[in-house]
Protein backbone atom coordinates (compact mmCIF):
# COMPACT_ATOMS: atom_id res chain seq x y z
CA UNK A 1 0.00 0.00 0.00
CA UNK A 2 1.31 3.46 -0.91
CA UNK A 3 2.12 5.75 2.02
CA UNK A 4 -0.67 8.21 1.19
CA UNK A 5 -3.33 5.49 1.51
CA UNK A 6 -2.55 5.13 5.23
CA UNK A 7 -4.14 8.56 5.72
CA UNK A 8 -7.59 7.22 4.78
CA UNK A 9 -10.25 5.17 6.47
CA UNK A 10 -11.06 3.45 3.17
CA UNK A 11 -8.96 2.73 0.11
CA UNK A 12 -10.41 4.84 -2.75
CA UNK A 13 -8.59 3.01 -5.57
CA UNK A 14 -11.25 0.37 -6.25
CA UNK A 15 -14.16 2.80 -6.78
CA UNK A 16 -11.93 5.01 -8.92
CA UNK A 17 -10.99 2.10 -11.17
CA UNK A 18 -14.64 1.02 -11.32
CA UNK A 19 -15.94 4.52 -12.05
CA UNK A 20 -16.46 3.79 -15.75
CA UNK A 21 -14.75 7.09 -16.56
CA UNK A 22 -11.76 6.40 -18.80
CA UNK A 23 -9.89 9.57 -17.91
CA UNK A 24 -10.26 8.92 -14.16
CA UNK A 25 -9.06 5.35 -14.66
CA UNK A 26 -6.09 6.58 -16.71
CA UNK A 27 -4.96 9.14 -14.11
CA UNK A 28 -5.60 6.73 -11.22
CA UNK A 29 -3.28 4.19 -12.81
CA UNK A 30 -0.67 6.75 -13.80
CA UNK A 31 -0.59 9.01 -10.72
CA UNK A 32 -1.83 6.88 -7.84
CA UNK A 33 -0.73 3.39 -8.78
CA UNK A 34 2.31 4.61 -10.76
CA UNK A 35 1.60 2.13 -13.52
CA UNK A 36 2.78 2.50 -17.08
CA UNK A 37 -0.01 3.86 -19.25
CA UNK A 38 -0.27 5.08 -22.81
CA UNK A 39 0.55 8.64 -23.83
CA UNK A 40 -1.69 11.51 -22.76
CA UNK A 41 -3.05 11.64 -26.30
CA UNK A 42 -5.20 8.67 -25.31
CA UNK A 43 -7.12 10.97 -22.95
CA UNK A 44 -7.24 13.77 -25.53
CA UNK A 45 -8.96 11.44 -27.99
CA UNK A 46 -11.70 10.32 -25.60
CA UNK A 47 -15.24 11.06 -26.87
CA UNK A 48 -16.00 13.58 -24.10
CA UNK A 49 -12.91 15.60 -25.03
CA UNK A 50 -13.70 15.48 -28.72
CA UNK A 51 -17.25 16.64 -27.99
CA UNK A 52 -15.86 19.77 -26.34
CA UNK A 53 -13.41 20.42 -29.18
CA UNK A 54 -16.13 20.02 -31.82
CA UNK A 55 -17.96 23.04 -30.39
CA UNK A 56 -14.94 25.33 -30.58
CA UNK A 57 -15.39 28.35 -32.88
CA UNK A 58 -12.90 29.37 -35.57
CA UNK A 59 -11.56 32.20 -33.43
CA UNK A 60 -10.72 29.73 -30.66
CA UNK A 61 -13.70 30.56 -28.45
CA UNK A 62 -16.85 28.70 -27.42
CA UNK A 63 -20.28 30.14 -28.03
CA UNK A 64 -22.21 31.23 -24.90
CA UNK A 65 -25.18 29.12 -23.92
CA UNK A 66 -28.63 30.65 -24.23
CA UNK A 67 -29.52 34.18 -25.29
CA UNK A 68 -27.03 36.80 -24.20
CA UNK A 69 -27.27 40.56 -24.53
CA UNK A 70 -24.81 41.44 -27.28
CA UNK A 71 -24.77 45.05 -26.11
CA UNK A 72 -23.75 44.12 -22.60
CA UNK A 73 -20.25 44.94 -21.44
CA UNK A 74 -19.87 41.40 -20.09
CA UNK A 75 -17.90 39.26 -22.54
CA UNK A 76 -19.91 36.06 -22.38
CA UNK A 77 -17.73 34.34 -24.99
CA UNK A 78 -14.75 34.92 -22.73
CA UNK A 79 -16.58 33.33 -19.80
CA UNK A 80 -17.72 30.37 -21.88
CA UNK A 81 -14.24 29.84 -23.31
CA UNK A 82 -12.75 29.88 -19.83
CA UNK A 83 -15.41 27.39 -18.72
CA UNK A 84 -14.48 24.88 -21.45
CA UNK A 85 -10.76 25.60 -21.19
CA UNK A 86 -10.89 24.52 -17.53
CA UNK A 87 -11.96 21.03 -18.51
CA UNK A 88 -9.45 20.65 -21.33
CA UNK A 89 -6.47 21.86 -19.30
CA UNK A 90 -7.20 20.77 -15.77
CA UNK A 91 -9.27 17.63 -16.18
CA UNK A 92 -7.76 16.25 -19.39
CA UNK A 93 -4.25 17.78 -19.18
CA UNK A 94 -4.24 19.20 -22.68
CA UNK A 95 -1.58 21.77 -23.57
CA UNK A 96 -0.51 24.14 -26.32
CA UNK A 97 1.00 21.36 -28.42
CA UNK A 98 -2.58 20.75 -29.50
CA UNK A 99 -3.77 23.30 -32.05
CA UNK A 100 -7.15 23.74 -30.35
CA UNK A 101 -5.47 24.74 -27.09
CA UNK A 102 -3.12 27.13 -28.85
CA UNK A 103 -6.10 28.74 -30.58
CA UNK A 104 -8.12 28.99 -27.37
CA UNK A 105 -5.13 30.40 -25.48
CA UNK A 106 -4.64 33.15 -28.03
CA UNK A 107 -8.33 33.98 -27.75
CA UNK A 108 -8.03 34.32 -23.97
CA UNK A 109 -4.85 36.41 -24.33
CA UNK A 110 -6.72 38.71 -26.72
CA UNK A 111 -8.62 40.04 -23.68
CA UNK A 112 -5.42 41.10 -21.95
CA UNK A 113 -5.19 44.88 -21.66
CA UNK A 114 -2.10 47.07 -21.92
CA UNK A 115 -2.10 47.16 -18.10
CA UNK A 116 -1.76 43.38 -17.97
CA UNK A 117 -5.13 42.14 -16.70
CA UNK A 118 -7.61 39.96 -18.56
CA UNK A 119 -10.68 42.14 -18.73
CA UNK A 120 -14.27 41.69 -19.84
CA UNK A 121 -15.96 39.47 -17.27
CA UNK A 122 -16.84 42.54 -15.20
CA UNK A 123 -17.19 44.70 -18.32
CA UNK A 124 -14.48 47.41 -18.14
CA UNK A 125 -13.71 46.86 -14.46
CA UNK A 126 -10.72 45.12 -12.93
CA UNK A 127 -11.11 41.48 -11.84
CA UNK A 128 -7.84 40.11 -10.40
CA UNK A 129 -9.49 36.87 -9.26
CA UNK A 130 -10.61 36.02 -12.79
CA UNK A 131 -7.28 37.14 -14.24
CA UNK A 132 -5.43 34.83 -11.84
CA UNK A 133 -7.74 31.88 -12.52
CA UNK A 134 -7.32 32.23 -16.29
CA UNK A 135 -3.54 32.73 -16.02
CA UNK A 136 -3.39 29.52 -13.97
CA UNK A 137 -4.79 27.58 -16.91
CA UNK A 138 -2.60 29.33 -19.46
CA UNK A 139 0.50 28.50 -17.41
CA UNK A 140 -0.57 24.86 -17.15
CA UNK A 141 -1.10 24.90 -20.91
CA UNK A 142 2.59 25.75 -21.38
CA UNK A 143 2.75 29.55 -21.46
CA UNK A 144 4.75 30.01 -18.25
CA UNK A 145 7.57 31.79 -20.11
CA UNK A 146 5.32 33.94 -22.27
CA UNK A 147 5.89 37.69 -21.70
CA UNK A 148 2.13 38.16 -21.47
CA UNK A 149 2.10 35.95 -18.37
CA UNK A 150 4.89 38.03 -16.82
CA UNK A 151 2.87 41.14 -17.60
CA UNK A 152 -0.12 39.57 -15.86
CA UNK A 153 1.87 38.81 -12.72
CA UNK A 154 3.14 42.37 -12.49
CA UNK A 155 -0.46 43.59 -12.70
CA UNK A 156 -1.65 41.13 -10.05
CA UNK A 157 1.08 42.26 -7.67
CA UNK A 158 0.09 45.87 -8.30
CA UNK A 159 -3.54 45.03 -7.43
CA UNK A 160 -2.78 43.53 -4.00
CA UNK A 161 -4.33 44.96 -0.87
CA UNK A 162 -2.12 46.32 1.91
CA UNK A 163 -2.34 42.93 3.66
CA UNK A 164 -0.94 41.24 0.48
CA UNK A 165 -4.15 39.46 -0.48
CA UNK A 166 -6.76 40.18 -3.16
CA UNK A 167 -10.45 41.05 -3.10
CA UNK A 168 -13.56 39.67 -4.78
CA UNK A 169 -14.95 42.20 -7.24
CA UNK A 170 -13.06 45.14 -8.67
CA UNK A 171 -10.37 46.68 -6.44
CA UNK A 172 -10.89 49.89 -8.39
CA UNK A 173 -14.45 50.21 -7.09
CA UNK A 174 -14.17 49.41 -3.39
CA UNK A 175 -13.08 52.94 -2.50
CA UNK A 176 -16.38 54.40 -3.74
CA UNK A 177 -18.46 55.51 -0.76
CA UNK A 178 -22.10 54.43 -0.40
CA UNK A 179 -22.29 52.84 -3.85
CA UNK A 180 -25.76 51.45 -4.59
CA UNK A 181 -26.47 47.98 -5.94
CA UNK A 182 -27.82 49.54 -9.14
CA UNK A 183 -24.68 51.60 -9.67
CA UNK A 184 -22.46 48.60 -8.97
CA UNK A 185 -24.38 46.51 -11.51
CA UNK A 186 -24.07 49.29 -14.08
CA UNK A 187 -20.32 49.59 -13.57
CA UNK A 188 -19.73 45.86 -13.92
CA UNK A 189 -22.03 45.22 -16.89
CA UNK A 190 -22.01 48.37 -19.05
CA UNK A 191 -19.42 48.63 -21.81
CA UNK A 192 -19.65 52.41 -21.77
CA UNK A 193 -18.59 52.83 -18.15
CA UNK A 194 -14.93 53.67 -17.65
CA UNK A 195 -12.55 51.55 -15.59
CA UNK A 196 -12.88 52.74 -12.02
CA UNK A 197 -9.70 53.40 -10.06
CA UNK A 198 -11.09 54.35 -6.66
CA UNK A 199 -8.92 52.02 -4.60
CA UNK A 200 -9.01 51.37 -0.88
CA UNK A 201 -5.99 49.18 -0.21
CA UNK A 202 -6.73 49.16 3.52
CA UNK A 203 -9.74 46.83 3.07
CA UNK A 204 -8.94 43.22 4.12
CA UNK A 205 -8.30 40.43 1.65
CA UNK A 206 -10.97 38.04 0.46
CA UNK A 207 -10.16 34.35 0.86
CA UNK A 208 -12.37 33.57 -2.14
CA UNK A 209 -10.55 36.09 -4.33
CA UNK A 210 -7.07 35.32 -3.02
CA UNK A 211 -7.65 31.60 -3.53
CA UNK A 212 -8.33 32.17 -7.23
CA UNK A 213 -5.38 34.51 -7.78
CA UNK A 214 -2.91 32.31 -5.95
CA UNK A 215 -3.51 29.45 -8.39
CA UNK A 216 -1.45 31.27 -11.01
CA UNK A 217 1.44 31.80 -8.57
CA UNK A 218 1.32 28.16 -7.45
CA UNK A 219 1.91 26.65 -10.90
CA UNK A 220 4.56 29.09 -12.10
CA UNK A 221 8.14 27.80 -11.68
CA UNK A 222 9.44 31.18 -10.44
CA UNK A 223 6.49 32.92 -8.81
CA UNK A 224 5.53 29.91 -6.66
CA UNK A 225 8.81 30.49 -4.78
CA UNK A 226 8.17 34.20 -4.32
CA UNK A 227 7.40 36.02 -1.10
CA UNK A 228 4.13 37.13 -2.72
CA UNK A 229 3.00 33.50 -3.03
CA UNK A 230 4.07 32.49 0.47
CA UNK A 231 2.44 35.50 2.14
CA UNK A 232 -0.83 35.00 0.25
CA UNK A 233 -0.75 31.28 1.04
CA UNK A 234 -0.53 32.02 4.76
CA UNK A 235 -3.44 34.44 4.50
CA UNK A 236 -5.53 31.90 2.64
CA UNK A 237 -5.02 29.03 5.07
CA UNK A 238 -5.79 31.32 8.01
CA UNK A 239 -9.38 31.48 6.75
CA UNK A 240 -10.00 27.72 6.31
CA UNK A 241 -13.55 26.91 7.47
CA UNK A 242 -14.03 30.52 8.60
CA UNK A 243 -16.17 33.34 7.26
CA UNK A 244 -14.66 35.38 4.46
CA UNK A 245 -14.01 39.07 5.01
CA UNK A 246 -16.27 39.92 2.06
CA UNK A 247 -19.99 39.51 1.51
CA UNK A 248 -19.58 37.44 -1.66
CA UNK A 249 -19.01 33.76 -0.82
CA UNK A 250 -18.78 34.70 2.85
CA UNK A 251 -20.43 31.69 4.47
CA UNK A 252 -18.00 29.07 5.83
CA UNK A 253 -19.87 26.33 3.95
CA UNK A 254 -18.37 27.66 0.73
CA UNK A 255 -15.14 25.96 1.76
CA UNK A 256 -16.80 22.57 1.21
CA UNK A 257 -18.74 23.33 -1.96
CA UNK A 258 -16.57 21.47 -4.43
CA UNK A 259 -16.18 21.98 -8.16
CA UNK A 260 -13.76 20.25 -10.46
CA UNK A 261 -12.30 21.67 -12.59
CA UNK A 262 -11.77 24.58 -10.19
CA UNK A 263 -13.92 27.71 -10.34
CA UNK A 264 -14.47 29.29 -6.93
CA UNK A 265 -12.17 28.77 -3.98
CA UNK A 266 -12.76 25.74 -1.76
CA UNK A 267 -10.61 23.57 0.48
CA UNK A 268 -9.44 21.32 -2.37
CA UNK A 269 -8.46 24.15 -4.69
CA UNK A 270 -6.70 25.93 -1.82
CA UNK A 271 -4.79 22.82 -0.72
CA UNK A 272 -3.76 22.21 -4.30
CA UNK A 273 -2.19 25.67 -4.53
CA UNK A 274 -0.58 25.54 -1.08
CA UNK A 275 1.02 22.18 -1.87
CA UNK A 276 2.80 23.60 -4.93
CA UNK A 277 3.92 26.67 -3.01
CA UNK A 278 5.57 24.31 -0.54
CA UNK A 279 3.56 24.49 2.66
CA UNK A 280 3.86 21.28 4.68
CA UNK A 281 1.05 18.97 5.67
CA UNK A 282 2.25 19.29 9.25
CA UNK A 283 1.07 22.90 9.26
CA UNK A 284 -1.84 23.09 11.72
CA UNK A 285 -4.31 24.71 9.29
CA UNK A 286 -3.48 22.23 6.53
CA UNK A 287 -3.60 19.30 8.93
CA UNK A 288 -7.11 20.32 10.00
CA UNK A 289 -8.23 20.64 6.38
CA UNK A 290 -6.90 17.19 5.46
CA UNK A 291 -8.50 15.74 8.58
CA UNK A 292 -11.88 17.07 7.43
CA UNK A 293 -11.60 14.96 4.26
CA UNK A 294 -10.54 11.86 6.14
CA UNK A 295 -13.41 12.30 8.61
CA UNK A 296 -15.93 12.74 5.80
CA UNK A 297 -14.74 9.98 3.49
CA UNK A 298 -17.50 7.68 2.26
CA UNK A 299 -17.05 3.93 2.29
CA UNK A 300 -17.99 3.78 -1.38
CA UNK A 301 -17.30 6.73 -3.71
CA UNK A 302 -20.41 6.20 -5.80
CA UNK A 303 -20.90 9.63 -7.41
CA UNK A 304 -18.82 11.51 -9.94
CA UNK A 305 -18.38 14.47 -7.59
CA UNK A 306 -16.98 12.20 -4.89
CA UNK A 307 -14.73 10.44 -7.37
CA UNK A 308 -13.30 13.76 -8.54
CA UNK A 309 -13.00 14.90 -4.94
CA UNK A 310 -11.04 11.78 -4.04
CA UNK A 311 -8.89 11.99 -7.16
CA UNK A 312 -7.78 15.52 -6.46
CA UNK A 313 -7.31 14.82 -2.76
CA UNK A 314 -4.83 12.07 -3.55
CA UNK A 315 -2.90 14.37 -5.84
CA UNK A 316 -2.93 17.01 -3.12
CA UNK A 317 -1.59 14.60 -0.53
CA UNK A 318 1.46 13.77 -2.64
CA UNK A 319 3.28 17.15 -2.60
CA UNK A 320 2.37 17.83 1.04
CA UNK A 321 5.44 16.18 2.54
Amino acid sequence: MADWQIEFKYNPIKPLLESGNESIIYFTKRDLLEEKVGTIEYVWNLPEVQNILKKQQKAGSWKPRGKKDENSGVKYSLIETWRHFRYLIQQYEMNKTHSAIELASEYLFSYQTDEGDIRGILANQYAPYYTGAIMYLLIKAGYENDPRIEKGFKWLIKMKQDDDGWVIGSPGIIGIKNISREELNALTSNINRKTMKVFDKSKPFSAAGTGMVIRAFAVHPTYKKSEYALTAAKLLKSKFFRRDNWTSYQHPDNWIRFQFPFWWTNIISALDSLSFIGLLKEDEDIKNALKWFVDHQKKMACGMCLIREFTNLQITFEPLK
